[in-house]
């Protein structure tokens, strides 16, 4: 009996992060589908807002009845969402390390799925907290978790390809939204009857497929073993002083001033682009009155989420060739002379430029996520990276309440002032241009981290293993 037991507790379960380091001669390309399953689940968040019109039906179904709700009131969900990504990957960090990527990835397929579940019995009792709950904080709590789960393995099976392994999983992010909007609109359509908008059952049907995809990428994930290496690879003697072969804990970035000048990289960089696109098809319609129409700028908004997809991956996969601060560098620097350079092709109404602007400007933007968690890997090493990405992007928390509200009340105040049309954007891309200026100034100041920070080598290795 004793020796069953023993046994017993010396098995690792299914779900520990033991049962997923890959045996012999597995193929490491097997691992971006399972990152990709993920991610262009919880990139449906993108597209949140297609049903934002019909939940301020549901009482109403053809137009809104006195106690449907506000789209004002509607309009915190995603904002919940975020914040919780945000915040979830920020203190699940730690967690993320010592459980390894299936267990987390799994968690984010219960809890994304979970929220889109509670959601829909928000709408058909018609809470408004539960939708809050949710798909605000339950719902968010999986994007945060789904989000930075495959980043550290990716790294780690990918040393020769940092950035393009990670541009490859956050791609599917951007990416996500241009699957979930189609979807969502049909699958409402499909449910719509003269008692009901269709976004109840959606959500059901949503919820179910995208745990059973994501959880699919939960099984399908491995990581490599300590030592292992790709076939006919060997690690680059120091050639950068920006890539270290030395891992910092997660504890101790935080103790870095280049913790803190990534995070305002990040947080600069977002903040530039999370408002304009935002704002992207009112900014185009009112820079170009009359000959712009709705559906033009419909497809304006859809250009540039090509560009914010694509640019994670072509950028991050860039970065692999360029350096990830060379990157960055040309992030900011064409970025502001870009921004700044946006009011004239409005005033000179020139709408290619304008279109072609905004379109690089937003390829920035993506690829700024995309190559970020590389960055981090060249400073921080590998060990840690995961938990320390997952910190990091508290920057874009903060930025996604920052960017909004610079380009929406700095335009009220134009307004107000008298400034109409396009004009009424100049402030604001202005202060956009100087914002990136001083993002490549924070990133010029990034050096290589001091040797105190560094862990052993065995203590590396038992700590990402084990913490």
């Amino acid at each position: 009996m004793s020796n069953h037991n023993t046994t017993a507790q010396e098995r690792p379960s299914f779900f520990a992060k033991e049962s997923s380091i890959a045996g012999p001669g597995f193929n490491r390309w097997m691992v971006p589908p399972a990152a990709l399953a993920v991610h262009l689940c919880i990139g449906q968040a993108y597209a949140f807002s297609v049903f934002n019109a019909p939940l301020s039906k549901v009482i109403g179904i053809t137009k809104s009845a006195p106690d449907d709700w506000a789209l004002t009131t509607l309009g915190w969900i995603f904002s919940i969402a975020i914040f919780f990504l945000g915040l979830s990957a920020a203190f699940a960090g730690k967690w993320l390390e010592k459980v390894g990527p299936r267990r987390t990835m799994f968690t984010a397929a219960c809890c994304f799925g979970g929220g889109l579940i509670v959601s829909a019995l928000g709408v058909k009792t018609h809470q408004i907290w539960m939708l809050y709950a949710g798909y605000g904080v339950l719902g968010g709590i999986g994007l945060g978790l789904g989000y930075v789960s495959p980043v550290s393995t990716l790294i780690r099976w990918f040393p020769d390809r940092r950035g393009m392994a990670t541009g490859m999983a956050i791609m599917g992010f951007g990416g996500g939204a241009m699957i979930a909007a189609p979807l969502s609109v049909a699958l409402m359509k499909h449910f719509a009857t003269d008692a009901s908008v269709g976004v109840t059952e959606t959500f059901v049907v949503m919820g179910v497929l995208y745990f059973i995809s994501m959880t699919i990428g939960a099984l399908a994930i491995r990581i490599p073993a300590p030592d292992w290496k790709p076939a006919g690879w060997t690690p680059p003697a120091q050639t950068s002083k920006m890539i270290t072969q030395n891992n910092v804990h997660i504890d101790q970035a935080l103790k870095t001033p280049q913790f803190y000048l990534l995070w305002l990289v990040l947080f600069l960089n977002v903040t530039a682009g999370i408002g304009v696109l935002g704002q992207a098809s009112v900014m185009i319609q009112e820079s170009f009155k009359g000959s712009v129409t709705a559906a033009a700028a419909a497809g304006f908004v859809g250009l540039l989420s090509l560009f914010n997809m694509g640019g994670r991956f072509v950028w991050a996969s860039a970065s692999d060739m360029l350096g990830r601060k060379n990157t960055y560098f040309l992030f900011f620097a064409v970025g502001a002379i870009l921004y700044y350079l946006v009011p004239s092709f409005a005033s000179a109404g020139n709408i290619v430029l304008f279109v072609v602007a905004y379109g690089v400007i937003l390829s920035f933007y993506g690829g700024g996520f995309a190559t970020v968690p590389a960055y981090l890997a060249d400073i921080f090493g590998t060990a840690f990276v995961g938990g320390i990405h997952g910190r990091l992007l508290t920057a874009w928390a903060a930025a996604g309440i920052a960017g909004p509200v610079l380009v929406n009340y700095i335009r009220a105040y134009q307004v107000e002032h008298g400034v109409t049309g396009g004009a009424a954007y100049a402030s604001t891309l202005y202060l956009m241009a100087a914002l990136l200026v001083v993002g490549f100034i924070c990133n010029f100041l990034i050096r290589p981290v001091d040797v105190k920070h560094h862990m052993s080598a065995g203590n590396a290795q038992a700590g990402a293993l084990a913490n």
